[in-house]
């Protein structure tokens, strides 16, 4: 073993250490490295949590990718996909993709003697997911269509339902118009009550059958308005567009879920910003913390490293002595700090702890990400950032005359 790791580890443990000044020091600076190691924990796994889970909740109401037609325009109103260069099977077997679902979409009023409510209707098909869509149900079940009947049920949102106060089983009037054309009126049964906490979906999207939205459309019986593409990991939806959109033909195109919300995306990115902040602050704070035990128990140990110098020690030798000492008292405040830290996350994960407003948040509860990955890289880049930072200030040693050191007392 080194001399300079040796030597620091027998003063590191030394039971000499319990009853000196050295204690209150080296407790403070263990203090600094848990509470630097809680702060940045739980800042890193809440927000990349946060992020995570808001672009699920679009990704799962709408699909990660979604193929429309370019004659669609942006409009509510779907265009029949173009069947040219439109190569469904192929998608299906790309291998980050998990499944499919076709819709096609309508814009219309639904009204009743209380409300009106200007909505998307969203016809969704027999390949319907009806499981991933189970999150969101407060209430219900969403419409289980099969080809070539008509089915009039719709799952619509909570806030659809507190404004136009309707529950399970009421009817209700939806009109659509078509230009030039008279409205078109249909009855509809409320079978479902669904909540995405995600504004813009729950003012506007009404779930029914396709072949509803396809009569009101004018489209024929094998026609769709668009495909939601589901991939296995949302993190993958940059990487995965390209490959879809060669797939779709030149009058069709694809959207990102991360595409369709732009407000919410520009909410997403300042995670990172108050992520790298907060970072940088807990690391400043526990750099001071860490360089003070360290200035602190070089004065407390001068005559030590008089003696070490007259015995031969270099000053490089003797500086690494201290920057030793010092990383290995940051180690029982970086265990504690991970094991408190660690376990308030799992705490919030499974028993949702801390509430959030969904209207300002997207989200009722914090969400968290519990990536070792992170606990890891915390623990050894504070302990990089430490060892690094301590190299000024351990210059100190050098100046210290071994003469006078032995004789300071």
């Amino acid at each position: 073993m080194k001399f300079p790791l040796y030597f620091s580890k027998k003063i590191a443990f030394s039971k000499d250490n319990k009853n000196n000044l050295s204690r209150i020091i080296v407790f403070i600076g263990r203090l600094s490295v848990a509470l630097g190691v809680i702060v940045s924990l739980i800042t890193v796994s809440t927000g990349l949590g946060s992020k995570t889970a808001i672009k699920e909740r679009m990704a799962d109401f709408s699909g990660h990718i979604s193929i429309k037609s370019k004659q669609s325009n942006n409009s509510y109103n779907s265009s029949p996909l173009s069947k040219e260069g439109f190569q469904l099977q192929k998608i299906k077997e790309l291998p980050d993709v998990a499944s499919t679902q076709q819709y096609v979409t309508a814009s219309g009023i639904l009204r009743n003697e209380h409300n009106f409510a200007g909505i998307i209707f969203k016809g969704i098909g027999p390949d319907f997911d009806h499981e991933r869509f189970k999150k969101f149900l407060i209430e219900g079940d969403t419409p289980h269509v099969k080809e070539g009947f008509f089915n009039n049920g719709i799952t619509i949102s909570q806030k659809l339902a507190s404004d136009l106060h309707l529950k399970i089983k009421d009817s209700i009037v939806a009109i659509f118009s078509k230009q030039d054309d008279k409205p078109l009126y249909r009855k509809f049964e409320v079978v479902g009550i669904y909540k995405t906490d995600i504004k813009m979906i729950d003012e506007l999207y009404v779930i029914g059958g396709i072949n509803h939205a396809r009569k009101i459309q004018g489209l024929k019986n094998d026609e769709i308005g668009g495909v939601d593409v589901f991939l296995k990991n949302i993190n993958d939806i940059d990487e995965d567009a390209p490959k879809v959109d060669q797939l779709v033909g030149y009058k069709n195109y694809t959207v990102k879920a991360t595409d369709q919300y732009p407000q919410i995306m520009d909410f997403i990115a300042i995670f990172d910003t108050n992520i790298a902040l907060i970072i940088i602050i807990m690391l400043v704070v526990v750099i001071i913390n860490i360089v003070m035990v360290l200035l602190i128990l070089i004065i407390e140990r001068t005559n030590s490293i008089g003696m070490l110098k007259t015995l031969g020690a270099s000053n490089g030798q003797i500086r690494a002595i201290f920057i030793n000492y010092t990383l290995l008292i940051m180690i029982p405040g970086l265990v504690f700090g991970n094991l408190i830290g660690y376990s308030f996350l799992l705490l919030q994960k499974y028993f949702g702890i801390i509430k959030l407003n969904p209207e300002n948040y997207y989200v009722e509860v914090v969400p968290v990400d519990l990536n070792p990955i992170y606990i890891m890289a915390i623990s050894l880049g504070i302990l990089l950032v430490s060892a690094v930072a301590l190299i000024l200030p351990s210059y100190l040693i050098s100046k210290i005359s071994p003469v006078k050191a032995i004789k300071y007392n």
